[in-house]
């Protein structure tokens, strides 16, 4: 009798100078360290250990560390993570991105895998969905995430209420309809790459479904890496440019 294939769980975390939340990924993510998943950490171009805290605290699971020791921000990150994992992966296998600040809710993690084994295509995780929140993120981050959601969800006609959120589970099918129809998964170098690929998947026709998620920005040690300014001009332009849609 043949042995019946284990169905994978890819995690994908993108890095930039997160050495002193490693220890604490690590501690939360064990639970998750079984033969069935796979951690690909994809760095940055980090400048502090990060690279070397992720093989201590991980060596005892399957990892890899991607990257070219060069900073190109996180759509890099993500689409050389994502080509990765394409390239081991079979199509019933799962993908979960998260933060490697730990601001990601794990707890909600097994609804998540479960909503995917339903036949869902891509599950986020929502601090606007009903029960989701925010955890000490500051009034004018709050703000401006509202309007760019609401003004993204108008022009593109989405029907879900997170956009940018690096929190979620998308199956590999249809991450590999996505980079069939328009030539890679990512092509965004910043933070604005999470809308591109929720584009992208709508306009693939995939299935997608929200879960409401706290927000932890409190259990961040240092700094978020995202640049408000950059990352507000960066939405315009997609929004101006983008004809994702129509393809």
């Amino acid at each position: 009798m043949a042995k019946e294939s284990i169905c994978m769980i890819y995690f994908l975390i993108p890095v930039f100078n997160e050495e002193v939340n490693i220890p604490v990924l690590a501690a939360n993510l064990k639970k998750y360290g079984t033969e069935s998943s796979f951690f690909v950490f994809s760095d940055d171009g980090s400048i502090d250990r990060s690279r070397q805290a992720i093989a201590e605290e991980f060596g005892m699971h399957s990892f890899v560390i991607l990257g070219d020791g060069s900073n190109h921000g996180p759509g890099h990150a993500f689409q050389l993570g994502f080509e990765w994992i394409l390239n081991h992966a079979s199509d019933s296998d799962k993908i979960v991105t998260l933060e490697a600040d730990n601001t990601s809710d794990l707890d909600i993690l097994p609804i998540m895998l479960t909503l995917v084994e339903l036949k869902y295509d891509l599950v986020l995780a929502s601090p606007y969905a009903q029960g989701g929140g925010f955890s000490q993120t500051s009034a004018l981050r709050k703000l401006l995430s509202f309007f760019a959601n609401m003004i993204f969800r108008l022009a593109f006609d989405i029907k879900v209420l997170t956009l940018s959120s690096f929190y979620r589970v998308y199956r590999v099918s249809i991450v590999r309809q996505v980079k069939s129809r328009f030539g890679r998964v990512i092509a965004e170098k910043g933070f604005l790459c999470m809308l591109e690929i929720l584009v992208k998947i709508i306009a693939t026709r995939g299935n997608i479904i929200e879960v409401p998620m706290i927000l932890h920005s409190d259990k961040r040690a240092g700094k978020s890496k995202m640049k408000m300014l950059r990352t507000s001009m960066e939405y315009v332009r997609f929004l101006l440019l983008s004809r994702i849609l129509r393809k």
